[in-house]
């Protein structure tokens, strides 16, 4: 008697799971390597020469769009917000959203993206639930506008790979038609679905409108756009932006197979990579410092005193209910 196809799928999926860890740690392993030796052979004195030459025009740029990325990023819990139905104030949700994503960003999709959000929306009221919904639709925003930009500059052909890159030009190109189609499809179902509920574990999976799922792609889109925006101006226009916007989108997905916390020495060394020879690497490991600065860790700072001031509220306002609360009256 033969065992059959889902025997062995079975089997294949446990072999996975057994070597799926140590793999992973040694391509990490290998990655950290690669970063320390390159750190190694890497002019730091000239870089934080051109480091401390930028001009606090530039930096005052850089740092608004870096200030605007982040404000578009809290649209994505806003626009959660009316796809969820629920009802806290706009200003309560754009503080949670902004502190959860400078959290995510410095510390991990866990620490920020969903531990922080989660006791945030909890302590203001929000239930579980909606909690989930408005988490997922705020991650589904993001990638669906990631992969809309990333597919289109892809496909288009800007991005100039090197030589020795693991993928070619033509590759890259389908990867880009896959991520377009994977994003048309996803507003033709939002557009004419029929069936737009489903159930999944006790969670509601509902497609939004149309219209809301264009907003989510617009949104995420014009985010990314500007997070490559902050990258190009502190290269000073050395490099076309195109170019710069294509390398972020992989330096980006780099980031997210490896899953460093902050994308750590991986999105520098994709950088570097990527852009070997079109900026002296001086002036371009200058301009990924800043950016570390100026889109990670200032962020990091503004959010940690937003954080402090919403717990502060939420406690007066948890103190100020139980002195309203009536108190039970003792019998004689």
């Amino acid at each position: 008697m033969t065992r059959g196809p889902l025997h062995a799928h079975r089997h294949l999926a446990s072999v996975w799971g057994r070597v799926r860890r140590p793999l992973l740690a040694l391509a990490l392993l290998a990655l950290l390597s690669f970063i320390a030796w390159r750190a190694r052979s890497l002019d730091w004195a000239a870089a934080w020469a051109a480091l401390l030459d930028y001009r606090p025009g530039t930096l005052a740029l850089a740092a608004l769009s870096a200030a605007v990325a982040h404000a578009l990023y809290t649209g994505y819990d806003l626009l959660g917000r009316f796809y969820s139905g629920h009802r806290l104030a706009p200003g309560r949700v754009a503080a949670t959203a902004f502190v959860s994503f400078a959290a995510n960003l410095n510390l991990g999709a866990m620490v920020g993206g969903v531990a922080l959000r989660l006791r945030l929306y909890a302590r203001q009221g929000l239930p579980m639930a909606t909690i989930v919904r408005v988490w997922g639709f705020s991650l589904l925003t993001n990638w669906i506008g990631f992969a809309a930009l990333a597919g289109a500059v892809f496909l288009s052909g800007w991005v100039q790979l090197p030589p020795d890159a693991p993928l070619s030009g033509h590759a890259l190109r389908g990867v880009g038609a896959g991520l377009c189609a994977a994003v048309g499809l996803y507003l033709v179902a939002c557009r004419w679905s029929r069936k737009r509920l489903w159930v999944l574990r006790g969670h509601r999976l509902e497609l939004p409108r149309a219209r809301l799922a264009f907003a989510q792609v617009a949104l995420a889109a014009t985010h990314w756009a500007l997070v490559a925006g902050v990258l190009y101006v502190l290269l000073h226009g050395g490099v076309d932006y195109p170019t710069v916007l294509g390398a972020l989108m992989l330096a980006s997905i780099a980031v997210i197979a490896l899953r460093v916390p902050a994308g750590l020495g991986v999105l520098e060394a994709a950088f570097l990579t990527l852009l070997a020879g079109r900026e002296g690497e001086a002036q371009l490991l200058a301009a990924l410092l800043a950016y570390r600065a100026l889109f990670y860790l200032l962020p990091l700072a503004v959010a940690a005193l937003v954080y402090l001031g919403l717990e502060a509220r939420l406690r007066h306002s948890a103190a100020a209910a139980r002195a309203a609360a009536p108190r039970p009256v003792r019998g004689h």
